[in-house]
């Protein structure tokens, strides 16, 4: 496997994660709202808990992925 194809392949499972991680978010918020607060700064052990962390950390590597794919230049 290319290198190009090894990062192809990791930026389809982040984006696969990524959706699955927004389908559980809309489902929780659909079945039981989502508070603000719970948002921004939830109870250790929640379901949000690491949310936003994880959920960034995921597209910023996307983003990554996808200059050095099309070798852009512009990776940080």
């Amino acid at each position: 496997m290319s290198d190009k194809e090894a990062l192809m392949k990791e930026k389809s499972e982040l984006v696969t994660k990524m959706l699955e991680m927004q389908k559980k978010f809309m489902d929780v918020e659909h079945a039981s709202g989502i508070d603000p607060k719970d948002y921004y700064a939830p109870e250790a052990g929640t379901f949000l808990d690491d949310y936003r962390r994880e959920y960034n950390a995921m597209a910023m590597r996307v983003n990554k992925i996808a200059h050095e794919i099309k070798e852009s230049g512009h990776v940080n």
